[in-house]
């Protein structure tokens, strides 16, 4: 009975510090103008089930797919037996499935020990990849300090649990003097002679370690990269649908313009004016704020960008990091003034962007810096009429002469005449 109050008591905390983190989230995301993606939400479940889901955006880099494929299997199927520790520690049983489920049960420890041992695998594959400094995108200036780091801690200690759950299998089964089962079966021999009482004492260590390192895990989520393992599945239900490229009329500008040519509209007194385009994070809608929070910081998107690229300032995937932790000091600092223009995202980058939507299209998640950049820029030309040289120059042209180029409608196509 101790020991079940005390698990149950682990387990309480864990879940209520994991609420805190989510309502933390919550609050974050609150920040921002609500977002109008409810639409069409046939699609947008079809959206999530094939990326989020069916990872079919990872295919174009198949050797990191393939890796990826198997932690993600491993860490969805694994948590079966992470079921059973729960009610084996909130009943005080031991392995409670193993009599009702019969001769399957051995089957499938020996199955969940074969994933294990793929997440093993796939880990250290990851590591050897991340720090042999072949990657460009693994080694780039974004990633200097935390989040390097935090790359590497999550891959250790999936590692790290893995092992423990292969340990625990394997201290039982030398203790009931069982063949033991696929992979912990090797262990065997580290366990040679030991007495049962040593062989129980490693058995329980090694499960509740595992039971503590889950939750530690759980709570270390919302504050790391990998918190995607949550949010890839709302952030792609929230995908924007529309067209690459294509850019939504402001409601503000549609507001401003009906008062302007339609004598019968009618403005909402008690509607206060938005401000055109973004400055800051509370400009931005729920959908940039679920991006940046779930960016896995791959760095695909600024590897296939042809402005980083050719050596600009810009990156899509610190855009998505410097919106993030912009959020993140506001939580910290709600009376902070800094703003997400000028503080973390500078005006170069802006005006580096091609708005190829390379970055997004070869997001895994299907997230969209190219959104964020937009919104910044159109508050620059709106408000601040900030816009470079080159660009005032071509806006002035189109007002005046209907198009880009200096010249009268009268006079284009004088250059036939030249010929």
């Amino acid at each position: 009975m101790i020991e079940q109050g005390v698990f149950l008591l682990v387990l309480g905390l864990g879940a209520f510090l994991f609420t805190r983190q989510i309502q933390r989230l919550r609050k974050g995301l609150a920040l921002a103008r609500p977002s109008e993606r409810h639409d069409r939400p046939a699609e947008r479940w079809a959206t999530m089930a094939r990326v989020a889901m069916g990872q079919s955006k990872m295919g174009t880099r198949p050797l990191a797919a393939f890796f990826h494929l198997l932690i993600y299997v491993g860490f969805v199927l694994i948590n079966l037996e992470v079921l059973e520790i729960l009610l084996d520690g909130a009943l005080g049983t031991h392995r409670i499935f193993q009599e009702p489920l019969g001769g399957l049960y051995p089957f499938l420890i020996h199955f969940f020990e074969f994933l294990g041992g793929a997440v093993l695998l796939a880990c250290l594959v990851f590591l050897v990849r991340r720090w042999s400094g072949r990657i460009g995108r693994f080694a780039h200036s974004d990633l200097t300090g935390w989040p390097q780091q935090d790359a590497a801690i999550i891959l250790y200690a999936e590692i790290v649990l893995m092992s423990a759950l292969l340990v625990m299998n394997a201290a039982e089964s030398v203790r009931i003097d069982s063949p033991g089962y696929l992979l912990s079966s090797f262990l065997h021999p580290l366990f040679a002679g030991w007495s049962d009482g040593a062989l129980h004492v490693t058995e329980k260590v090694a499960w509740w370690f595992h039971f503590i390192g889950i939750l530690a895990f759980l709570n270390y989520l919302p504050k790391s990269k990998h918190f995607h393992i949550i949010l890839a599945f709302p952030n792609t239900w929230f995908s924007k649908l529309d067209a690459r490229g294509r850019i939504p009329a402001m409601p503000s500008v549609t507001r401003e313009i009906k008062a302007m040519l339609d004598p019968s509209y009618v403005p909402d007194a008690t509607e206060v004016p938005a401000r055109f385009g973004a400055k800051d994070v509370a400009d931005l809608h729920f959908a940039n704020l679920l991006n940046a929070y779930t960016c896995t910081e791959c760095g695909r998107c600024t590897s296939e960008c042809p402005a980083n690229q050719t050596g600009k300032k810009l990156s899509p995937r610190k855009i998505m990091m410097a919106t993030r932790d912009r959020v993140e000091q506001l939580l910290r600092e709600p009376e902070n003034t800094q703003t997400l223009l000028d503080g973390w995202i500078s005006r170069e980058e802006l005006w580096a962007c091609t708005t190829c939507n390379a970055c997004v299209e070869a997001c895994p998640l299907n997230i969209d810096p190219l959104d964020i950049i937009q919104q910044i820029r159109q508050y620059l030309v709106m408000e601040e009429s900030a816009a470079p040289a080159s660009l005032n120059t071509m806006m002035t042209n189109v007002e005046n002469n209907a198009a880009p180029w200096a010249y009268a409608q009268a006079d284009r196509g004088a250059w036939t005449t030249e010929m």
